[in-house]
Formats: structure tokens, C-alpha cells, sequence
């Protein structure tokens, strides 16, 4: 059987999303043409590599078996890439990270331009995860470096303070939502609700609302933390997005920022990476990079 690196890096997406939909869009092919790789790869090898049913795909034992190979033989690629990216200035490299939606939207951006400025040879495959979900593939190995929230199972990785996310409830300065110090999620499960599309933030707080047998009541969704905010200060509804975004937003729109009590909502975000596996040189200097502005930050 004859597999090639993009084959690889779609069945690792695959597996890794759950889903050859996303796995697809993950790896820039399209579902009809990531279905037929997948389907060819059964064919020369003569076996089944997936279970496929209707709440997405899971490996099969040979999934499994190809996992495990497909991602040391990814891992050796990235790191010979490392390692000659010291010698060759031309030869390129890239470092896959992922984090939550406060990692990617409210932190990442400003602290990664510095090092990706000094590091021009550099490329990074940044894909958004719930924390969950970060912290199964950074043990797994399908990503190098993740951020994510400390409140999940970190077994397994080696975790550096990043930083503090907390959400708050946005809602117009008029209203009755303002006058409070702090809510309680309950309460605002009955609000007309402005969400955020296709996010892990939103998933989240989805779960939250499901864990209380209620569905929050989108009258709109959005892809911005901005338009939220604008939305909010109009009084279409309420939304649910991290402190820093919401004091932005208040730049521009009559909101009030009203932080919520429930303990899921004060999330310390953590900078990890596999503790039984070794980074090549650039990703461990972007992992050090990273870890030592979290620890700055913690310690102020």
C-alpha cells in the first residue's frame, strides 16, 4: 500500500475532527475529493480504516494502528523541517497549534506577531478547538503547541500559565441586566439571546445551557465579538463573549459588561505541549516564547 503525506495529514484531520467534513476543510480539500482519498486508501490497503455512522467517523483497530504511524512519520517530517530550517533560510517549516475561541480572538494575535516577525521561515496552522478536544489531540500528537483551559483532564502534557479568560453577559446600558454586580447564568437563559457562529466559544456555552435542559433562544448569530457588541447596544438581545472583547466594544456601542458568577465562566488558560514528546527547535522556542508571557502575566 502506497499512502502519501497529504493522505496522512487528511486521515489524522479526519479522525482528530470526528468528521470528514471538517476533517476535509482542515486539510483545504474538498469533501468530495477528501472521500475518495479515503476511500482509495481502504482499497490498497484492503482494509477498513473507519467507522463511519451518523454522529460522524471513528477509527477502526487498522484506524488506530494507521494513526499511530501516520503521526510519527508527520512528527519526523515536522521535525527534519525544524531542524534544517536552521541551515537552509529558504526551507520553510510550520508549527500547528490549537486553542479556544478567547486564545485565538483576545490573545494569540498580539502575542504571536513578535515571534512570527522574528521567525519569517515560520508558518503556523492555527485551527480552533474546544478545550476538550485541544487537549486530546496535543496528547495524541495531531497538534504541537495548544492553549487551552486548566479545567479539562491535562494528564499527559506539560501545562505554563497564559492567561485569565473571563465571559461576561453584554446587554444595553438600559438594561435591567446593568444594574447588577454579576449574573447568574439561570438568568439569562430566557433573554433573547445574540450568539456567535461557529466557534468553540459557543459550543461551550451551549453545553452550559443544555446541562440545565434549556436551549438559548438565538435571534441572531454572528462571526465577530464587534457585531455582538453593536447587537447588544442596540438592544436586539444579550450575548455571552470574554471581558477584553466586551471592554473594546463598549468603545463604540451603549453596553454594559456584566460578569457572570458561575465558575465555568472564569476559565485560567494554559499554554501546553505533549510531555512524552519532543518539539523541534522552532516549535519549542514558540512554546517558551508563549509560556513566558503567561507566567509574566500571572505574576503581576
Amino acid at each position: 500500500m502506497r499512502f502519501d503525506l497529504t493522505d496522512l495529514r487528511l486521515f489524522l484531520a479526519v479522525v482528530d475532527a470526528g468528521s470528514i467534513t471538517h476533517g476535509a476543510a482542515d486539510v483545504g480539500l474538498s469533501l468530495a475529493a477528501a472521500s475518495e482519498r479515503l476511500r482509495d486508501m481502504e482499497t490498497a490497503g484492503e482494509v477498513v480504516l473507519l467507522n463511519r455512522g451518523r454522529r460522524g467517523v471513528t477509527p477502526t483497530e487498522a484506524g488506530d494502528a494507521l494513526v499511530h504511524h501516520a503521526r510519527a512519520i508527520l512528527n519526523q517530517m515536522a521535525r527534519m523541517r525544524g531542524d534544517l530550517g536552521h541551515y537552509a533560510k529558504s526551507l520553510r517549516t510550520s508549527i500547528r497549534v490549537y486553542a479556544n475561541t478567547a486564545a485565538i480572538t483576545e490573545f494569540l494575535p498580539e502575542r504571536l506577531a513578535p515571534w512570527m516577525a522574528a521567525h519569517p521561515q515560520v508558518d503556523i496552522e492555527l485551527r480552533e478547538r474546544q478545550s476538550p478536544e485541544v487537549a486530546k489531540s496535543i496528547a495524541a500528537g495531531f497538534a504541537d503547541i495548544g492553549i487551552l483551559s486548566s479545567a479539562v483532564d491535562t494528564a499527559g502534557l506539560e501545562l505554563h500559565p497564559f492567561a485569565i479568560d473571563r465571559l461576561v453577559v453584554v446587554a444595553h446600558a438600559a438594561h435591567p441586566l446593568a444594574e447588577k454586580a454579576s449574573a447568574k447564568f439561570t438568568d439569562v437563559l430566557d433573554q433573547p439571546f445574540i450568539g456567535l457562529a461557529g466557534g468553540a466559544l459557543q459550543d461551550h456555552i451551549d453545553a452550559q445551557a443544555a446541562r440545565y435542559g434549556a436551549k438559548l433562544k438565538a435571534r441572531i448569530v454572528l462571526r465577530s465579538f464587534d457585531g455582538i457588541c453593536r447587537m447588544a447596544g442596540e438592544g436586539v438581545g444579550i450575548g455571552i463573549i470574554p471581558q477584553s472583547a466586551a471592554r473594546r466594544g463598549a468603545q463604540s456601542a451603549m453596553i454594559a459588561a456584566i460578569p457572570l458568577q458561575d465558575a465555568w465562566a472564569t476559565r485560567r488558560l494554559s499554554v501546553c505541549a505533549c510531555s512524552g514528546q519532543e518539539l523541534n527547535p522552532h516549535a519549542r522556542s514558540l512554546f517558551e516564547h508563549l509560556s513566558t508571557l503567561g507566567q509574566e502575566l500571572a505574576s503581576e
